[in-house]
């Protein structure tokens, strides 16, 4: 199994721009320089999957912790616009889902290649979370996370 990209605290997180919900326009380092704030990227397989809609609902009963605590939360999948937008409403999610059906920003950002899913190796999504500093360089980088419990871990590791 060969290893996917890993961002390591001090790289420079790759830009982006990929479609939100509906439709419109998301680039990262947009988001950072009009908000000041850093980012919590989350990268998942499938929105209204179990494990996704688990860790989804979690970000989003956390979400004023985080924008308390100086940090904005971006979910990321391979989804399309109307299918983000269905599980944006049908969960009730406050923060934005960005879609990459290109897969190109999971690539970028190590969360798309070979894994072990029921013990044979595919590719897909590797469920992770990197966390983006106001100035654009990764603080943070969480790698094949399990979708329960993964957010209490987030906010103990950056003390929120």
């Amino acid at each position: 199994m060969s290893d996917p990209i890993r961002l390591e605290p001090g790289d420079q997180a790759p830009d982006f721009t990929l479609s939100d919900a509906d439709g419109q326009p998301v680039t990262l380092s947009k988001v950072l320089a009009d908000t000041g704030k850093s980012v919590v990227l989350y990268f998942y397989p499938a929105a209204m999957t179990p494990g996704c809609t688990t860790q989804a609902c979690d970000f989003r009963d956390n979400i004023a912790e985080f924008a308390a605590a100086g940090f904005t939360v971006l979910g990321v999948s391979p989804d399309t616009s109307e299918k983000l937008a269905r599980f944006r409403e049908q969960e009730s999610l406050t923060f934005t889902l960005v879609g990459d059906p290109d897969k190109d920003t999971l690539r970028a950002y190590g969360a798309f290649g070979e894994k072990k899913n029921y013990g044979r190796v595919v590719q897909g999504v590797i469920r992770s979370t990197v966390i983006v500093g106001a100035d654009g360089k990764v603080t943070k980088a969480f790698y094949n996370v399990k979708a329960t419990g993964h957010v209490d871990r987030v906010k103990k590791e950056l003390g929120v």
